[in-house]
């Protein structure tokens, strides 16, 4: 997860919780500004490792149940309709090359893709593939904003922070491939 600079940019302490997406389980991360992570979690282990070894000793603490509710609804929401993500307060941590990137992502509608390149252009940068993949790599709601939807120039996937398979399952369930 990115919270050392979600902790170094928060006003207040963040605070995590967890809910079940159509892909499993997701971890997220709010502060007083809005999301800040949200990151799948494939299994317990993985769950109980990302708790022990980064929340915990960040001292991120839980979400009330009333407030863990409240986000679970905003974001199951997001993910079945894509178009309210823009009403998501969202408090993302990045380079402005990196932001740029993340609000080029938002533009790109479920079931179909982009090339690495081509959003490199969107962003005024059409030498920075490299950087373009990077921020995608970077982003810290991959649910949300979309770098699945980013594939490579001949068509292949590319990469994916949490796997290929689920990039591929993502982009299956939109229609894209």
């Amino acid at each position: 997860m990115f919270l050392k600079a979600i902790i170094a940019a928060s006003q207040s302490r963040p605070l995590w919780g967890e809910f079940q997406t159509g892909w499993g389980n997701a971890v997220f991360v709010v502060t007083s500004q809005g999301l800040a992570a949200l990151q799948p979690v494939t299994t317990d282990a993985a769950f109980e490792q990302l708790l022990s070894e980064e929340l915990e000793p960040a001292g991120i603490r839980p979400l009330t149940p009333g407030q863990r509710t409240l986000w679970c609804q905003k974001l199951s929401e997001a993910l079945v309709q894509p178009q309210l993500i823009a009403s998501l307060p969202l408090d993302l941590q990045g380079t402005a090359f990196q932001k740029a990137v993340w609000e080029a992502l938002l533009t790109i509608p479920a079931g179909q893709t982009r090339s690495y390149s081509q959003l490199a252009e969107q962003v005024g940068q059409p030498a920075a593939v490299r950087a373009v993949a990077s921020a995608c790599g970077a982003n810290p709601v991959a649910l949300l904003v979309p770098c699945h939807r980013v594939v490579r120039k001949d068509g292949g996937l590319g990469g994916y922070r949490w796997g290929l398979d689920m990039k591929r399952r993502l982009l299956q369930r939109e229609g894209a491939i």
